[in-house]
């Protein structure tokens, strides 16, 4: 791409007499650019790919959406390239392949022009996107830790998990949850015995993605309980029969 000063000081030449062959290996631009010139010498506008649907009225897969808002509020993060736009990080553990395949679909359903990349590290793989227009998509995005910043959803996005409540759901439990066998004793008939049963948690330092989590339980009709320690992330437990078979139904674990 050539500026305009540029443009204009070939065309001098030009205009001074000189044959395109001499201005050309002066210059190194070509003949046939040079003759182009003559009938326009603004540089044309550079064409914006339409692929946001924030920006550009695109459809959006809210379904798709929501289930990565899930991954991206539990695992994800969004950094600034130094050539401009912006990279979409999840990381998602070695042990759950078919939730690396599942973040792959989700970024490529909710933004089809772009691409998805798998990046190992230390036990995980990131699944990465590159693109310009993912903070419209995340407007949670900022500097620091989630949990040392105010994490709130748009409008717009609230009418998306209050529409998809259990793909947003299955985000979070995908990203920064887990269905486990717990197992416990009692005495019947002055034995001890051993018995098991299923149950769901969720595990986030940030109290306004909590809030996020058991507001959407509460939606859905899941009993939750919460419990501390210290300083540390807060765990949100889903154990009553009921509510284990929805989430069994609707979430499961992960694969």
């Amino acid at each position: 791409m050539y500026d305009i000063d540029t443009r204009r000081r070939a065309l001098a030449l030009v205009g001074q007499g000189r044959s395109l062959n001499s201005v050309s290996r002066e210059t190194g631009i070509s003949r046939s650019v040079l003759r182009s010139w003559h009938t326009r010498i603004e540089p044309l506008p550079r064409a914006r790919r339409a692929d946001c649907p924030r920006c550009d009225g695109l459809p959006l897969d809210e379904a798709a959406y929501a289930y990565l808002l899930g991954l991206y509020l539990g695992d994800g993060c969004i950094s600034r390239q130094p050539r401009g736009g912006h990279q979409l990080r999840i990381a998602c553990a070695d042990a759950w392949p078919g939730l690396i395949d599942a973040c792959h679909s989700a970024i490529l359903a909710v933004r089809p022009a772009l691409r998805a990349y798998s990046l190992q590290r230390k036990g995980c793989v990131t699944v990465t996107s590159y693109g310009r227009h993912w903070p419209c998509l995340f407007p949670q995005h900022g500097p620091g830790k989630k949990h040392d910043r105010l994490i709130a959803l748009e409008p717009w996005q609230q009418q998306i998990v209050d529409a998809r409540p259990w793909e947003f759901l299955r985000g979070l439990i995908h990203s920064d949850g887990c269905r486990i066998t717990n197992w416990a004793t009692r005495l019947v008939g002055g034995e001890r015995k051993r018995y098991e049963y299923p149950r769901y948690f969720f595990t986030n330092k940030s109290e306004d993605v909590l809030k996020l989590c058991t507001d959407t339980f509460d939606k859905v009709g899941v009993e939750w309980k919460m419990t501390r320690r210290g300083d540390g992330p807060a765990n949100v437990s889903v154990a009553r029969r009921a509510s284990v078979a929805l989430m069994d139904q609707y979430i499961g674990p992960k694969y």
